[in-house]
């Protein structure tokens, strides 16, 4: 990625996806050229967070919603300590922010963390086509030279691709860290981050838990040096079929009955270490308006997404797995997509969206209450 910023909203820009089809538009943000995954997220609001969610690592988000930035940027709301996303694609950009907690336009934020952006593209023809044809690779390249078509497709032909990616490790913490309880220390939890989100620790401290982050390379004796009530396997970026070290670990956390909890890439590794496979869903689910069912109440939640990937595993009955019964608790209304797991005979589940969803909804917020009575249950 190559950048600079100076007056990028008055300098030409192109989006070109794989397949050659291409957008025209003006730079927002950095100005220079940027490659990796087109994806588009629904959420109308809580774009500071889907900037910094470590999950986007190495994609081309394409907002779906026309108009992004009205509320700036604050320093409160941020996900994690840095922009994650490989670039940004917006209709039409705020032209002055407005919020009583914005210290910054998102412009301002994005070309300061040397983020390649476009604004003036028609999002919603660049969606439909993303969900006629699947989510691709993409780069963006702006500036006042910029190379020929031919030239920018075949730079982009060459980048890498999301299926087979191993990214989680290059998210996560490098160095363990503790959030400490809320109030009254009820329990320990092991988080293992596989690109956890700053919410995250920050639900389980609210009910009383001292939450110890750990390196993705985080082995199962690491895991329980903390001396945890409970492992947590946390959302992350990447290829779930290249995950082979947490997928050895969750197993280790399995065999000695803990109680766990995964979301997102948590819930595909739970997938594998049970058996299942995993598959790369068309064009994937994000947004913060996706409905789900908790099959083990029949309620329907408005849940928070973001995952390109998926687990393979029957719907309509309960599955033998090396470590006991196992089935799917939750699934996604619009298509039938696994999106929670849980085993019957022992204390363990997953979910595959963000039940901690800063930007919102909270329908799912519950699962962390799930999670302390399933530690409650064990220490009885």
């Amino acid at each position: 990625m190559t950048t600079s910023t100076r007056g990028a909203d008055k300098v030409p820009a192109v989006l070109v996806l794989e397949d050659g089809r291409i957008f025209r538009g003006r730079a927002y943000g950095a100005v220079g050229e940027t490659f990796g995954e087109a994806v588009f997220s629904t959420g109308m609001t809580g774009y500071q967070e889907t900037l910094t969610d470590p999950s986007y690592h190495r994609q081309v988000v394409v907002m779906t919603a026309p108009h992004v930035g009205n509320t700036g940027v604050n320093d409160e709301d941020a996900e994690s300590k840095r922009i994650w996303v490989s670039g940004y694609v917006v209709r039409d950009p705020a032209r002055v922010p407005s919020n009583w907690r914005s210290r910054r336009t998102l412009d301002e934020e994005l070309a300061a963390q040397g983020v390649v952006g476009i604004s003036g593209v028609d999002t919603r023809a660049l969606t439909r086509h993303l969900r006629e044809r699947g989510a691709m690779r993409v780069g963006i390249f702006s500036g006042n030279a910029l190379p020929d078509e031919g030239t920018m497709l075949a730079e982009v032909r060459q980048a890498p691709e999301m299926q087979g990616a191993d990214l989680s490790a290059e998210v996560a913490t490098k160095e363990a860290y503790v959030v400490p309880a809320q109030g009254e220390k009820k329990f320990t939890v092991a988080a293992v981050d596989l690109g956890i989100k700053g919410m995250t620790p920050y639900r389980m401290a609210e009910r009383g838990i001292e939450v110890h982050v750990l390196p993705a390379t985080a082995t199962v004796d690491d895991v329980y040096a903390v001396n945890p009530d409970g492992v947590f396997f946390s959302n992350g970026p990447g290829d779930p079929a290249t995950a082979d070290h947490p997928v050895s670990v969750m197993r280790g956390v399995l065999e000695r009955g803990t109680p766990l909890f995964g979301i997102c890439f948590g819930n595909q590794i739970l997938g594998r270490a049970l058996g299942f496979g995993t598959f790369k869903l068309k064009y994937g689910h994000r947004g913060i308006n996706q409905p789900v069912q908790d099959r083990t109440t029949g309620k329907v939640e408005v849940t928070a997404h973001n995952h390109g990937f998926a687990v393979d595993a029957p719907l309509d009955k309960v599955c033998d797995t090396p470590f006991g019964r196992a089935e799917v608790s939750h699934v996604c209304l619009n298509d039938n997509v696994v999106e929670g797991l849980q085993l019957l005979d022992k204390p363990a589940f997953s979910v595959q969206y963000h039940p901690e969803a800063a930007a919102g909804p909270h329908d799912a917020a519950y699962l962390f209450d799930r999670f302390v009575k399933l530690m409650e249950g064990q220490r009885a």
